[in-house]
């Protein structure tokens, strides 16, 4: 790799600025200095950039609030994306979302650059579990809660056991472990009702943090990297 691109996906800095720091003298690596934007060196190697040590990850993974109005995709001619939510240096990471979240519906979505865990989350056979807080149009019947929650007809596919607390007679916490499309509004549908507001709250065992306003985002901790069995 050259030391340019190492700089600048390390600190999250354009490669024009990475190498403005490394032609002044400011970028070390293993302890030497090195004024070369083209010099070959590892992903491994020990890069201290002004004296402050700068870790290249080659997977990213961010915890996003996403708010209405954009769609989970990567790029779309009509509409906006959660990509468009985040600065333009993290193009150079080649982020996507794992999984999908409706346009209306807000919540946790992981980006991340890595696909074979975002595989793994999203494997039906893993059985990972998502949760969603739903307000639905009318209130939720015992019978209806016991149906959802043994399986539905949601068009051609009975859905897999799922788990609700109600909050209220209209308001409940829904855990399922697939992730088709508009699956939870379909749930409610095949029993009659109607979800007007939807808004994932945890995913693979991680809850989406308080402190992110609709449309926030912030690198997951390592820890939880662990949980969701990525690399770090």
């Amino acid at each position: 790799m050259r030391l340019d691109k190492l700089v600048s996906d390390a600190m999250g800095i354009t490669r024009k600025d990475s190498k403005n720091l490394i032609k002044k003298g400011l970028v070390a690596v293993n302890g030497v200095i090195i004024k070369d934007v083209g010099a070959n060196v590892s992903e491994t190697d020990a890069l201290t950039v002004e004296g402050k040590k700068a870790e290249y990850k080659k997977f990213i993974y961010l915890m996003m609030n996403k708010p209405q109005g954009y769609i989970s995709a990567t790029d779309d001619k009509r509409q906006k994306t959660v990509l468009d939510l985040l600065p333009e240096n993290f193009n150079r990471y080649d982020l996507f979302p794992a999984g999908r979240l409706d346009i209306d519906t807000e919540g946790f979505l992981l980006l991340t650059n890595d696909g074979q865990t975002a595989h793994n989350l999203l494997s039906p056979a893993k059985k990972i579990g998502k949760e969603y807080f739903a307000r639905l149009e009318s209130p939720l019947s015992p019978e209806d809660k016991l149906t959802i929650e043994q399986g539905v007809d949601i068009g051609g596919y009975v859905t897999k056991p799922a788990k609700i607390e109600q909050q209220s007679q209209s308001e409940c916490v829904i855990t399922i472990v697939e992730g088709k499309f508009h699956q939870v509004k379909k749930m409610f549908e095949a029993v009659g009702n109607k979800v007007v507001y939807l808004k994932r709250i945890s995913f693979a065992s991680l809850p989406l943090d308080p402190s992110l306003e609709l449309g926030e985002y912030r690198f997951l901790t390592d820890e939880e990297i662990d949980v969701i069995g990525g690399s770090h």
